[in-house]
């Protein structure tokens, strides 16, 4: 398995993106799918990285949108078939490095209470709960999580 980081608005990718709408949005009312746009993904703040098999097959997606305070994780899928070899946790942290060294520090995330499987992945690296953030408000669909890590190249 390989992580790039590529643009989203490739059919193969595109392809994820789908299976991840089609997987989470009948599962929670339509005002709280808080998913972005692949128009959004494309911009110049947005870390996109894609997870490729050995064959050059994206296997999972996932972003970081950098704001001025924070990186926000947004449109984490990894295909059922690969699911468990620990693709997305390695996925959250080649992004997490990748916005490190853009200077980001400080990572915020929402994600829905019926995917205990996702919730579990962010509490084994270290994010803890938290209130809503951003333009987000109390939704007791969501699971608002974050993560403080150090830059070790501080002085």
């Amino acid at each position: 398995m390989f992580i790039t980081t590529e643009p989203a608005n490739q059919p193969e990718v595109l392809a994820l993106i789908e299976q991840l709408d089609a997987y989470q949005k009948p599962l929670y009312p339509a005002e709280s799918h808080h998913g972005i746009d692949v128009v959004a993904l494309l911009q110049p703040n947005v870390i996109f990285a894609v997870v490729r098999d050995p064959s050059g097959h994206a296997v999972a997606c996932g972003a970081i949108v950098i704001e001025p305070t924070y990186g926000e994780l947004k449109r984490m899928f990894t295909l059922p078939s690969h699911r468990g070899q620990g693709i997305a946790h390695s996925l959250v942290q080649w992004l997490e490095a990748q916005a490190q060294a853009r200077g980001c520090h400080l990572f915020m995330l929402e994600t829905g209470y019926l995917q205990p499987e996702a919730i579990a992945l962010y509490e084994r690296l270290g994010y803890s709960r938290r209130g809503p953030f951003g333009p987000y408000t109390e939704d007791p669909n969501s699971v608002f999580m974050h993560k403080s890590v150090v830059d070790s190249y501080a002085p």
